[in-house]
């Protein structure tokens, strides 16, 4: 009876934790609807203009004003028709720069599609205000205690010292108030996404001048997220030694706005898992940050920081240097950055999840074979090997033990009839014949521990890192981060229609249900006939749950069940114990046993 509740516990405890990951965890890719992607055409830069105001980033600690504005939308083509602007371009992204303002809200990745069609539409970053989901960067100078006149605000019309920014052509935009104090704006971009902006205030009128350098990532509306658990989508930053912050949308909804002040980092919103914009303030000077979500009016979320105040004596000039990182987070490229510029915690901007610690060293060791061997898939087989060998000694171990137990089972067996009204005695006879034969009653289970935090860290890395991101591996599959898209109820295509996605169970999760099968099956059939049914229904309910993960991560639980399979039927046939596989099949398929070796 202890053995029959054990096993209906485990049991339970594996059905609620896949039926959890199905709903809670477990992708669904959700194909863009065609109107969202008719917004996110790239249009090419055009003059004329009448923008409206930029959003002014008050000192934290004051009243929070509203992002931004977006009671009436207007269409792209239309928001960048509204000011003049200055193309941007480079190996990776193209878009513009508007001077009514000098706002960050016209870029396109075009490196990166929307799905694996090769005329499918390219990933849009930034858009301008008032647009479907506009989301844009800004840069500032807010007026201080003393003032000679305005500092620019979102009506400026600075004037460019060329008409495109790239990696060796930057450009200087500039704006002088009435009073005679210049501003000048610095712009530079690397060959990928990371943008320099330098800000000199040079005072040339009889009256001091005081700033606060500030800058603002701003998403219009409320994006659609993928809502699950163990992914993060929304504002974040790692600020001095507050740390990592992460604030959803819908928890910010709550909040209404978040102070905070530090030294070093960055902050910035993730509108994906694969793409963010963040502000990368000076590493050596104190600053207050804020994550702000609107409370009236059109929804819209922002996070800014304001640099110290800046005082600009009459004659004088002072300067003030940040950056912008807007693009998709390549870790390599994040990698650099963090070393380049001393950007603490920079590789926090990609969600590694809770187990960082196993996860990014993972990805590391799966990204080096892919280099050598061209694919992902199989630089997960090759990677899978390796682990098995890695805990090789652990495994031969626990598996040496569970044959152990089979071969005793005759003597427990024997134990249980004899003491079956002694409970207290049948527990200490057990516990002899464990000591006698030298076998840990509980080893068996850690294969299966070991493998879950590896489990959980390969899901992290194919789900979220963006090299896994439409990485094609042989035959039908042509992306590691989706499910595969196949189903045996149209006979995998040959039948002309889209099966439910409920019935959407792909080649791959039948073989990884297959290998699951043949595994349970080199053990002896239990006796009690619900014990048999459980282990007979099983690798069904699993290929039917594992059908909507991610191929890759289906794809290496088949292989490591094979890799499974082989090494425990080799320890087995060591060990002398019977492998029960070829009668268990006979008795499936025959109905009746049939003599087996071991």
């Amino acid at each position: 009876m202890d053995d029959k509740r054990n096993l209906f516990t485990a049991i339970g405890l594996s059905l609620l934790v896949l039926v959890g990951w199905q709903f809670l965890v477990a992708p669904r890719f959700i194909t863009p609807k065609p109107a969202q992607i008719e917004a996110q055409q790239e249009v090419k830069p055009a003059s004329n203009s009448t923008p409206e105001a930029a959003p002014q980033a008050p000192p934290p600690g004051t009243t929070a004003a509203t992002p931004t504005n977006t009671s009436q939308e207007i269409s792209r083509e239309d928001a960048l028709k509204s000011s003049p602007r200055v193309a941007i371009h480079n190996d990776h992204v193209s878009g513009s720069i508007a001077l009514k303002g000098a706002r960050f809200d016209d870029l396109t990745l075009t490196s990166y599609r929307e799905t694996t069609a090769p005329n499918s539409p390219n990933i849009v970053l930034f858009s301008p205000s008032r647009t479907p989901g506009g989301f844009y960067a800004d840069f500032g100078l807010l007026p201080g205690a003393s003032s000679a006149g305005e500092t620019p605000n979102g009506d400026t019309l600075w004037q460019a010292s060329g008409n495109e920014l790239t990696p060796t052509t930057p450009i200087t935009l500039t704006w002088t108030n009435p009073q005679g104090v210049e501003f000048k704006r610095e712009i530079s971009v690397d060959d990928d996404y990371m943008f320099s902006v330098t800000d000199t205030v040079t005072n040339h009128a009889s009256q001091p001048l005081s700033v606060y350098p500030y800058a603002a990532v701003v998403q219009q509306g409320t994006p659609h997220v993928a809502g699950y658990y163990v992914l993060f989508e929304g504002l974040l930053g790692w600020i001095g030694d507050a740390g990592l912050q992460e604030w959803t949308y819908a928890k910010l909804d709550k909040e209404g706005v978040k102070n905070y002040s530090g030294t070093g980092g960055f902050i910035g919103i993730t509108t994906d898992k694969y793409w963010a914009a963040a502000i990368i303030p000076d590493q050596t000077k104190p600053y207050d940050a804020r994550f702000i979500a609107t409370q009236t009016g059109a929804k819209a979320y922002q996070t800014d920081l304001r640099e110290g105040e800046l005082g600009v004596a009459p004659g004088a000039s002072v300067s003030a240097s940040r950056k912008l990182f807007a693009g998709a987070k390549v870790v390599s490229l994040v990698d650099k950055y963090e070393s380049e510029f001393g950007i603490k915690q920079f590789n926090r901007i990609i969600d590694w999840g809770y187990f960082y610690f196993i996860t990014q060293p993972l990805f590391k060791v799966i990204d080096y074979f892919y280099r050598l061997l061209g694919n992902f898939g199989l630089a997960i087989l090759l990677v899978t090997v390796l682990l098995k060998a890695l805990f090789l000694p652990l495994a031969n171990k626990s598996y040496a033990s569970m044959a152990k137990m089979k071969a005793v089972q005759p003597q427990l067996k024997e134990l249980q009839e004899r003491y079956k009204d002694d409970k207290a005695k049948l527990q200490q006879e057990m516990m002899a014949l464990y000591k006698r034969e030298r076998i840990n009653p509980v080893a068996g289970c850690w294969p299966m521990l070991i493998q879950i935090p590896v489990f959980f860290a390969l899901y992290k890395v194919i789900f979220t890192t963006i090299e896994m991101r439409q990485a094609p591996f042989y035959g039908w599959i042509h992306d590691l981060s989706a499910p595969d898209p196949t189903s045996v109820f149209n006979l995998f295509g040959l039948l002309p229609f889209t099966p439910p996605h409920v019935l959407m169970l792909g080649a791959w999760p039948l073989i990884m249900g297959v290998t699951m099968f043949v595994q349970m099956k080199m053990n002896p059939e239990p006796p009690d006939p619900a014990q048999k049914m459980m282990f007979t229904w099983m690798p069904l309910i699993f290929t039917f749950m594992l059908s909507s993960f991610p191929a890759g991560l289906v794809i290496y639980w088949s292989w490591n069940n094979t890799l499974s399979v082989l090494q425990q039927g080799f320890i087995m046939k060591r060990h002398g114990v019977k492998i029960e596989l070829w009668d268990n099949l006979r008795k499936l398929f025959m109905g009746k046993s049939s003599p087996s070796t071991a």
